[in-house]
């Protein structure tokens, strides 16, 4: 009777110790000895991975100015139309003041370059030029300029 009697110690035994094994193991003080050595283990990760995400974050931050100056670069340039425009109608009118010259002084004496000059870069219209010339100054605005002026507005003089 010994035999079973002492295996049923020896497990009440076993059991009581494993019980004190278990205790002992899940302690608050070795739960948290524990969660110390999982933070210092992976906190250098977690440290890497933020800096990581940081540096990610900039760059985004960068690209995204980027993106948002370039949008208004071609917003502006949408906008700068009307300006173009109206330097191609200027441009235009140039060289078709320039042509319109060029057809006359081939049938007439030329103008004189101070004042084919003028008439290209000036920017008011060709009937205020001719009368500001034939007022202020007579003896320059002779009569192949004044019909070479009036070929290119279009009414003879």
């Amino acid at each position: 009777m010994e035999e079973p009697e002492m295996q049923l110690k020896g497990k009440k035994v076993t059991d009581k110790f494993t019980e004190s094994v278990y205790v002992l193991a899940n302690e608050p003080s070795v739960a948290l000895y524990r969660l110390q050595e999982h933070v210092r283990r992976s906190l250098p990760e977690l440290a890497q991975h933020k800096a990581d995400m940081q540096r990610w974050e900039e760059q985004s931050q960068g690209a995204i100015y980027t993106v948002e100056y370039a949008c208004s670069a071609v917003k502006n340039l949408v906008d700068s139309s009307i300006y173009f425009r109206s330097v191609e109608g200027l441009l235009k009118q140039a060289i078709s003041i320039r042509d319109h010259m060029n057809a006359t002084a081939q049938g007439h004496r030329q103008l004189p370059l101070f004042v084919s000059r003028w008439l290209v870069t000036s920017s008011r219209p060709l009937a205020s030029v001719t009368e500001e010339l034939s007022h202020s100054a007579p003896g320059v605005l002779s009569s192949a300029v004044r019909l070479a002026l009036g070929w290119v507005l279009g009414t003879q003089q």
